[in-house]
């Protein structure tokens, strides 16, 4: 595969990011014209480190199965039109994933036991960025219609790759979003400066052409019922995510300035395309504090940069992982080591092994400062270490402290499906829930999970639901809900 010698002779290099003075004033994707113009002078160099290792484990580190190692010896070889082509078979969306999927594929890269792996990532969204701009990504309608019909309720990367799937194998697809646009997290989640709305749009263009409906603005459980949608569509795809956030039970919860992440991340996006958004929350010269180290508490450390906060201080109740792969983690698994985020490199405090017991308010009810204490982990809880006790100022205090599954008022609960012991919406091998006829993909099954997992899941879902319609399907089934691998 590729270059026999590559690893040997070049090592490894990444997309550099611009420079953090200009991108904080901006809300541009943070690599220069894009994530996979970033690396073209030497892609194919990189492509090339990837070895010819028997065993690709890069396969098990990926929920999609991504053929990698092929892509990368086709971009090796500068057949860009054969990659895409070997990259689509098993992704819908890259230029997605390329952008916002944290690469559990480099972690299990052979390569990467004692070496640098081979940057996965940047080849792929060179990959499908290349394919856009040379006219190799076209609509592909399905040369008949079966005269089934499907809702499809959610339209973030599992809904989108179950409507994908199925609209090309014939099916008629609708597609429906409470928010006024079309895209779910990723449109109103995900900051700009990860993934520039353009990327969706287009590929959003690309499925109306192949003859996907999408109804945005329309609530499904309230603007209509589960038993109308049921009588309306052969089948239903429940792809509403994980949304109910995680909350903060301390003294103080109630005092103005403290707002979950996703009450402020899509006010934020909103304001940065353009749109006038009413009583906004903002951080502009706020002393801010995210409590969560997670990727949504890093898109709420960027965003508030870009608004101009005066300070920010973001707590995680682990303690700071190590810089190197530690011992229990073993390769090919997903280890937890200290990653940096170009978030990260911009502003803010990184706060380790902190819990928060009290949010401090003045005389006007408004947050104005945050208590906290130091923690270590023992015997399975979390110990507050004595005389650590201190208070942060916090002007604005933002939840990123993950979800707890999906909402269950509305539709789950007019559909009767049944709930899982994490309080996901159950389902069966072949991703049907307790409710014949309803499927469920992504996070509303699965729990909070990556991008990679939510279109793989779709995309397995899409061929259960074809299944289910016409008795057969020739549409790829990645991994069934059951299971579960190594990385998280």
């Amino acid at each position: 595969m590729a270059d026999p010698r590559g690893f040997l002779k070049r090592g490894r290099e990444v997309a550099e990011r611009r420079p953090v003075e200009e991108r904080i004033h901006d809300w541009h994707e943070v690599y220069p014209g894009s994530a996979g113009r970033a690396l073209l002078p030497i892609i194919t160099d990189q492509a090339g480190r990837c070895m010819d290792c028997g065993i690709p484990f890069c396969h098990q580190g990926c929920p999609l199965g991504n053929i990698i190692p092929e892509w990368n010896d086709l971009v090796w070889r500068d057949d860009w039109s054969g990659a895409i082509e070997r990259l689509h078979a098993t992704n819908n969306f890259p230029e997605f994933t390329g952008r916002l999927c944290p690469a559990p594929c480099e972690t299990a890269c052979v390569l990467g036991i004692n070496q640098d792996p081979v940057t996965i990532k940047n080849v792929e969204v060179s990959i499908i960025d290349r394919a856009w701009e040379s006219g190799l990504v076209r609509p592909q309608p399905p040369e008949w219609l079966s005269g089934r019909t499907v809702a499809v309720i959610g339209s973030g990367p599992a809904g989108l790759a179950v409507a994908q799937q199925l609209t090309r194998v014939g099916h008629t697809v609708a597609v429906y979003e409470r928010a006024d646009k079309v895209g779910g997290l990723l449109r109103y989640g995900i900051p700009e400066f990860k993934m520039e709305k353009q990327h969706l749009d287009r590929r959003l263009d690309q499925m109306r052409r192949e003859g996907t409906i999408f109804r945005a603005g329309v609530d499904v459980g309230a603007d209509i019922g589960a038993e109308a949608l049921r009588e309306r569509y052969d089948a239903v795809v429940l792809a509403i995510g994980s949304t109910v956030a995680r909350d903060l039970p301390v003294p103080g919860r109630e005092l103005t300035g403290i707002h979950q992440a996703m009450d402020f991340l899509p006010q934020a996006n909103r304001a940065a395309l353009g749109a006038e958004v009413e009583g906004q929350v903002t951080a502009a010269g706020k002393h801010v504090v995210i409590i969560g180290g997670g990727d949504t508490g890093a898109d709420c450390l960027g965003t508030s940069t870009r608004q101009g906060a005066a300070s920010i201080t973001q707590l995680e109740i682990l303690p700071e992982p190590p810089e190197t792969r530690p011992a229990g983690q073993p390769w090919p698994t997903y280890p937890m080591v200290f990653r940096v985020s170009s978030a990260h490199e911009e502003a803010g405090e990184r706060v380790y092994g902190v819990s928060t017991t009290e949010l401090v308010g003045d005389d006007d009810g408004n947050v104005r400062a945050l208590r906290l204490v130091d923690v270590t982990f023992e015997d399975g809880r979390f110990v507050p270490v004595e005389g650590s006790e201190r208070e942060i100022p916090a002007d604005l205090v933002l939840l990123a402290m993950g979800f707890t599954g999906p909402q269950r008022e509305g539709l789950v609960e007019q559909l009767g499906v049944d709930l899982d012991e994490r309080g996901n919406v159950a389902r069966d091998a072949s991703y049907q829930s307790s409710v014949e006829g309803v499927f469920v993909a992504g996070d509303a099954g699965r729990g909070q999970s990556l991008i990679v997992w939510a279109i793989a899941e779709g995309r397995a879902a899409a061929a259960a639901v074809d299944r289910y319609l016409t008795g057969s399907t020739n549409l790829p089934a990645p991994i069934p809900p059951t299971e579960r691998p190594l990385v998280v």
